[in-house]
């Protein structure tokens, strides 16, 4: 019998909907199974980091590696699978931009600590004992991997042959991988993005768009936004102008602005100052005529304090991957 290529896919830091999103191929997923070996997969299989390390280097035909580099343990696996597989995939945002993991990086290492294991009113911790990377107890050493101090993501950490974007990715672009491997059909030159297109989510969605003048910024709750009109129009931070097409505009369609997760267009280095340079070209603070400076400015900042976190909003996939990173210890 002939051996199959070997599949893996392994979770850093993430939330599992991009193991949910393998799944979601559906019955191609019988596809899989008659072609490949489904070898390595932490929440679905037993096989032990030892296996992976007893294969010759290259043993693993694809490896879809999903989630941010938060531990010292994430990063041993990303340069164990890198070794091991001809094909490490970055699947999802989070190992893509970092995502909602990388948020954390607004905070140092030890304020998560504090706010998680001591000052927290469910903990009951009169030790103030926190994770260590070594402890000593009567049986022996103990050993955790070592919490970092900044969460990064996969190519920030080793080498990657492409990247698939989403949170999580779309089926269909899971799908387009798998069978071309199993086609042998010729892929994209390395390190290139995997499902998504050259423009933006804009190009995609089928609203209506006008010259934008906007007067005020809404929440998502504050509003029943018209179903037809571009939301941006409308006072809804949409990301769509700022994120890279290939999703179809899954979030517009169902009357929801575009978050952001299948990350910046080509040629956009920073997706969340790329909405922020959109939105002050597009503002509408209205008839200035008369208004002494400190008026002007009290006007904008009421237009601008209508969002509720800059971060969150701007850079709510993208943080570790992008120019600010995030705070510095």
């Amino acid at each position: 019998m002939v051996e199959k290529p070997k599949l893996s896919m392994y979770w850093a830091s993430s939330c599992g909907g991009c193991e949910v999103s393998l799944i979601n191929i559906n019955e191609k997923i019988l596809d899989v199974a008659a072609n490949f070996d489904f070898y390595f997969c932490p929440c679905l299989l037993d096989t032990k980091k030892k296996d992976i390390e007893a294969l010759d280097d290259g043993g693993i035909a694809i490896t879809f590696f999903n989630g941010a580099i938060r531990t010292q343990e994430n990063e041993e696996m990303a340069h164990l699978l890198r070794r091991k597989s001809k094909l490490l995939i970055a699947f999802g945002s989070c190992a893509y931009e970092g995502c909602i993991p990388g948020l954390s990086n607004l905070h140092t290492r030890a304020a998560h600590f504090e706010s998680i294991y001591l000052d927290n009113p469910t903990v009951d911790n009169p030790q103030c004992i926190v994770p260590k990377p070594e402890t000593i107890v009567p049986e022996g050493m103990l050993t955790l991997p070592a919490f970092y101090e900044h969460v990064r993501t996969l190519l920030q950490v080793t080498d990657v042959d492409y990247s698939i974007p989403g949170c999580p990715p779309e089926p269909a672009q899971v799908w387009n991988v798998i069978e071309a491997v199993i086609q042998g059909k010729p892929l994209p030159p390395k390190g290139g993005i995997l499902g998504a297109g050259s423009s933006t989510v804009c190009r995609e969605c089928s609203r209506k768009k006008e010259d934008k003048h906007i007067t005020r910024l809404y929440r998502t709750y504050e509003i029943i936004p018209d179903t037809e009109a571009c939301l941006l129009d409308q006072g809804l931070i949409c990301m769509g102008i700022a994120t890279a097409d290939g999703c179809g505009a899954l979030c517009p369609k169902v009357n929801m602005p575009c978050s952001g997760c299948y990350g910046p267009p080509a040629g956009v280095l920073d997706q969340g100052a790329k909405m922020v340079a959109a939105l002050g070209s597009i503002l509408d603070i209205g008839d200035k005529k008369g208004m002494s400076e400190d008026e002007l400015i009290r006007h904008i900042d009421m237009i601008v304090d209508s969002i509720p976190d800059y971060s969150g909003t701007f850079y709510k996939y993208s943080l570790a991957g992008s120019i600010l990173g995030g705070r510095q210890p």
